[in-house]
């Protein structure tokens, strides 16, 4: 354990947040996303749902406040005006913890070709349907980097 850390990050994780850069992207995935096979290294969070590990994340990376949109969602297919309950957690962790930011909805096979750019897929336990969220990291001020 370390002071100060998400007790959610393991290193895999910790180790990809802090090798992100300002503007990369990751896939924070339900238990149905095909994360395997979109070619971004898959980082395992059995048993955690996607909730928690939103906020693990966005307890300790900024979102990218350089471009128009950095967060996203999966819209329903069939149904892109829905917004289901998963979806409505996302947003309000977002805004709680990142800021004033909208979490986008994006079509299925958009929301895929965007997964396939980014610098990892978190593959969680999350059952709930449309549990999927990309997050673009934006940058860390000096005045908010540890000093000792």
């Amino acid at each position: 354990m370390l002071r100060g850390i998400h007790p959610l990050l393991g290193p895999d994780l910790l180790h990809a947040l802090r090798t992100m850069g300002h503007g990369d992207d990751i896939v924070i995935a339900d238990a149905n996303f095909p994360s395997s096979f979109l070619g971004p290294k898959v980082i395992r969070a059995d048993g955690v749902d996607a909730v928690s590990i939103t906020e693990a994340v966005l307890a300790h990376m900024p979102l990218d406040t350089f471009v128009p949109q950095a967060a996203w969602r999966m819209e329903v297919v069939g149904d892109p005006a829905a917004v289901p309950d998963i979806c409505v957690t996302f947003q309000n962790l977002v805004r709680e913890l990142a800021g004033d930011f909208t979490v986008h909805a994006v079509e299925r096979f958009a929301f895929y070709e965007m997964a396939k750019k980014a610098a990892y897929i978190v593959a969680t336990t999350e059952f709930r349907l449309y549990g999927n969220i990309i997050l673009k990291k934006g940058v860390v001020h000096p005045d908010e980097v540890y000093r000792v």
